[in-house]
């Protein structure tokens, strides 16, 4: 067999941890050869002397590497094969030593920064080698790891930790913990403390983290780092200059890393990464260079050819830098692109090899030529032993001896020498054609070969069949979407052979098990291959061939089928002419699929409005069929509008265009005022409001509010500009007015093209006064009461009563009452047992809140007995029975006992007779009428305490109600 060189096993790329426990190294390289091959390895190519050296062992063809010294055993290792057949040489691969070391024992400063500031804690990883390494790092203990996120970030290139805005809670040790994957070794650095400083200020992002200029390989992943500090927190967006984000990337770590996958050469080109905050933004580009490996475009193979005879081998590689390529026999350098080789030798048998080399790397393909010699033989290809011919047909009987060289043809028929005529021609290759055969040229047939090595040949017979006729051929036709149709054929065939029908559509041949669910077969009778369309859609019209074929001959008819539907997409919609309101469409017509288009919908949809297209207005309002141009009116200034076109005839509305490029139409003066417009005043202060314009409203750049405002009874109005288009109040500061005056306000908005009209005019007021004498008093433990003189004026619409723990609430999370304006005096609930309250009332109008009053403080009383007291007993005395139970023991955080409440009730009610004692016990009367409830609980200035009950039976008995104890501050009585 062929020395079979697809099995070199390649050596490949190695690194070996200096800390190895397994003290060798394995470079692989073996041959699947015969006879078997021997080996010879060489290092920085030059040949390693096995014997010369005991650190070298060979098993099979690998080499092994014992006790490897750093030294002397690092560089680039290749192998040569050879047997009896020629030598092939491996492809280099490296031997290179891992190590990661310790970090330095020195220790780390401290980083102080203050909060609301950005910090970067350096990493400076140890030298190492292989230079991928994965960063983490660890807070004040190990395996305590920094969860990354919007504010953290870790560079996988550097190591190093960013924060962008930096928390009091961020105070700690850290430290890199840095992990070597190839070696599987890890190490982290002395703790760096983080000293956050107490003062809070914003800044604008400020990028930290940029990826640099990259060069990656088609069909790798890239991975690019940007990340800045800032407070607030920035946010970081990713784009590439001229061009969407390729669809095949990813972005993860809160933005912070932009992955490309499997990499093309259309990915290549500038990125650039965006931070922004509030305060302001930064930027960072850099560019992706896609290169490539080099790959075989076109490569050899192992093959036998004949002496004498012309031969080319031809390698080409792709790749980016191209790829330079050399060729190699038996290990030794040509000096070629493409090997020609004109009248063959055994000199020129043996081992090729060519390789493709950039600077990304370096392939090699293998092939073994041998040249051969033999006389011509029919062992393993004699003629074909029985031959048929269609009559008036053409048939060709091959001849193919294996011999070198080429050897010379001559044909007989029985023992008739034939020679080249008008109806008989023997090729080059030897084969003999034979053309309009008749019964006459049946009969055997024998081929002679002959070379300067010897003679061969091999004899077949010849039958002829009847040709096969289309007796029934398919016509056109002419059909709607959906409907179905037929196409007929049928043949008449020598009656000794099979015949089959095969359909195409315009060359491609129609599978009709596959394509069952629109194509069937008519089997009526062999000799018809009648095909049935069902359900025609417009991709089955086209020019339908109909093949009769048996394993003589085969005939062919065609015929058209016309299928008309809606029409198709219009194509290259572009904008033209564009104005504040009004765009003008061009496209060109697509096909109308044998029906005349009777009219063009367009449709539009912008950046502001979230639901998808709508019909777009035009001018004139219907687009007929034979238009290719149309003007959409309507539209609002200032926005970004895309179009698409629909075409319609009288099969229906076919697919839409695909969108138009984004436009925007030009600015215009804003037209809508903003409205709800109101507000009111605090003291010396005048609030004004109303509700923001939407955005799709603007219609135009550096859009705001002009605000205008005068007292009631004044002539001049005082004019004020908002630049925020999203604002939605303005604060009016004047020590000079006066509580309860009524201004007119009007806003209208503006853009940089002019005003716009203004608002309806809105009456407010401004500041009530505050409410004055209030005063508050503690009831219990969780409530309170407060009251307060009404305010006079008469615009007041009511009061709110807000009241909070001064200690342990903040007086935004406070408690919350409103009233109307006939009341001045409400109960607080809700509160807290022991606890000290801050109160305050606001009187409000359709302006707004008034000042407030003064701060009131009350303590609330102590919780009442959370512990029910223990009855100790029941006596019947005649018709009344005697409750007796223990004294309730307040705790520490408890009020004193005032006394007692016991509540009599019949078992099936909530309510009875309620009864108040100092003593602890009690005489009630006894009831004949079913069962009855006593519930006995201790009372306080906090509240009612928790409760005790016991059951009395109407026949007399007495039974205690177990666990029913329930803590109630406040009782249903």
């Amino acid at each position: 067999g062929l020395f079979r060189f697809d099995r070199l096993d390649q050596p490949v790329e190695t690194i070996y941890p200096e800390e190895s426990p397994e003290a060798k190294i394995t470079m692989s390289c073996r041959a699947r050869a015969n006879p078997p091959a021997t080996y010879q390895w060489r290092l920085n190519s030059q040949s390693i002397d096995l014997d010369g050296d005991n650190h070298y062992t060979l098993v099979g063809g690998d080499l092994v590497i014992s006790n490897p010294i750093k030294n002397k055993h690092v560089g680039n290792y290749s192998c040569v094969a050879t047997n009896d057949y020629g030598t092939v040489v491996s492809r280099e691969a490296g031997v290179r030593f891992g190590y990661l070391d310790f970090f330095s024992s020195e220790e780390r400063e401290a980083v102080h920064v203050k909060e609301g500031q950005g910090a970067v804690l350096l990493c400076a990883p140890p030298p190492h080698y292989p230079h991928e390494l994965s960063f983490r790092w660890i807070l004040n203990e190990f395996p305590i790891f920094i969860t990354l996120d919007k504010r953290r970030f870790v560079s996988q290139t550097t190591g190093n930790l960013y924060i962008s805005k930096v928390d009091l809670s961020d105070s700690g040790n850290y430290s890199c913990f840095v992990s070597s994957a190839s070696i599987a070794k890890s190490v982290f650095s002395k703790f760096i403390p983080l000293v956050p400083l107490t003062e809070r200020w914003k800044y604008p992002a400020d990028i930290k983290v940029k990826f640099p200029d990259t060069y990656a390989l088609v069909g790798q992943n890239v991975t690019m780092e940007c990340f800045a500090l800032g407070n607030p927190i920035p946010q970081i967006r990713w784009k590439k200059m001229n061009g969407e984000l390729p669809s095949n990337h990813d972005v993860s770590m809160a933005g912070a890393h932009l992955h490309l996958y499997n990499v093309q050469y259309e990915d290549e080109g500038t990125y650039e990464c965006e931070a922004l905050n509030s305060k302001g933004k930064d930027w960072h580009r850099a560019r992706v260079s896609v290169e490539a490996f080099p790959e075989w475009t076109e490569s050899i193979n192992s093959t036998e050819k004949d002496i004498s005879s012309d031969y080319t081998m031809s390698c080409v590689a792709s790749g980016k830098p191209k790829p330079h390529v050399q060729w190699l026999k038996n290990s030794y350098a040509y000096d070629k692109r493409d090997l020609r080789f004109s009248g063959l030798t055994f000199k020129d048998s043996g081992m090729y090899q060519c390789i493709a080399e950039n600077r990304h790397g370096v392939i090699y393909a293998n092939a073994e030529l041998r040249v051969i010699a033999c006389a011509p033989t029919f062992e393993h290809n004699p003629v074909k032993w029985r031959i048929l011919g269609a009559k008036n047909g053409r048939v060709v009987i091959e001849c193919k001896p294996k011999a070198a060289p080429k050897p010379s043809f001559s044909w007989s028929k029985g023992t008739e020498l034939l020679f080249n005529s008008t109806r008989v021609l023997i090729w080059e290759d030897g084969s003999l054609e034979i053309l309009n055969v008749t019964e006459a040229d049946e009969g055997r047939y024998t081929c002679f070969a002959e070379n300067n090595r010897g003679q061969a040949n091999s004899t077949g017979s010849l039958s002829i069949t009847e040709a096969t006729k289309i007796t029934l051929a398919p016509s056109n036709a002419d059909v709607t979407v959906g409907e179905n149709t037929h196409m007929q054929c049928a043949a008449s065939h020598d009656s000794t052979l099979d015949i089959t029908f095969v359909w195409t559509l315009d060359a491609h041949t129609i599978d009709i098990d596959r394509e069952g669910s629109h194509y069937e077969r008519n089997l009526n009778g062999g000799s018809s291959g009648e095909l049935l369309i069902k359900n025609t859609q417009l991709k089955h019209s086209g020019r339908y061939t109909c093949t009769a074929q048996t394993p003589v001959d085969n005939v062919t008819a065609s015929a058209n089928l016309v299928v008309r539907g809606p029409p198709g997409s219009p194509g290259g919609v572009r904008v033209e002419e564009i104005r504040d309101k009004s765009v003008r469409l061009i496209w060109s017509r697509g096909t109308d699929n044998h029906s005349p288009i009777s009219k063009y919908t367009i449709q539009c949809r912008d950046s502001f409005s979230q639901e998808d297209w709508r019909d777009a207005t035009t001018s004139p309002p219907d687009v007929e069929g034979n238009a290719e141009s149309a003007t959409v009116v309507d539209l609002f200034p200032w926005t970004e509008y895309e179009f698409r076109v629909i075409a319609t005839n009288t099969l229906g509305t076919g697919d839409p265009s695909s969108p138009s490029p984004k436009v925007t139409t030009l600015e215009a003066v804003p037209v809508v005022a903003p409205s709800d417009i109101g507000g009111g005043g605090t003291s010396r202060e005048l609030t004004i409001t109303w509700t923001p314009v939407q955005p799709q409203y603007y219609y135009g750049r550096n859009f705001g509010y002009i605000i205008a405002f005068k007292p009631r009874d004044g002539y001049e109005w005082r004019k004020v500009t908002v630049a925020d288009p999203g604002a939605k109040h303005y604060v009016h500061k004047d020590s000079s007015i006066l509580a309860s005056t009524e201004f007119e306000v009007k806003v209208k908005a503006f853009n940089s093209k002019g005003e716009g009209p203004y608002s309806l005019m809105a009456v407010i007021y401004s500041a009530q006064d505050a409410p004055t004498s209030v005063g508050a008093r503690a009831l219990s433990a969780t409530e309170a009461i407060v009251w307060w003189l009404p305010v006079t004026q008469h615009t007041v619409e009511g009061y709110q009563v807000r009241y909070w723990r001064k200690a342990e609430d903040s007086e935004t999370s406070s408690q919350r009452v409103v009233l109307s304006s006939r009341e001045n005096r409400t109960r607080l609930d809700n509160m807290r047992p022991d606890s000290h309250y801050l109160i305050e009332v606001k009187a409000y109008n359709a302006a707004g809140y008034g000042p407030p009053s003064q701060h009131l403080q009350i303590y609330t009383k102590k919780a009442p007995p959370s512990r029910p007291p223990k009855i100790i007993s029941k006596k019947l005395k005649g018709t009344s029975v005697n409750i007796a139970w223990e004294h309730v023991e307040p705790l520490a955080n408890e009020s004193t006992i005032d006394g007692y409440k016991v509540l009599y009730r019949q078992a099936s009610k909530s309510t009875g007779t309620l009864f108040n004692t100092g003593k602890r016990s009690i005489d009630l009367p006894m009831h004949k009428d079913g069962d009855y409830i006593v519930e006995v609980r201790a009372y306080s200035e906090g509240g009612d305490g928790a409760v005790a009950q016991i059951r009395i039976s109407g026949n007399t008995s007495i039974k205690y109600q177990r666990n029913t104890f329930t803590k109630m501050y406040k009782a249903p009585f």
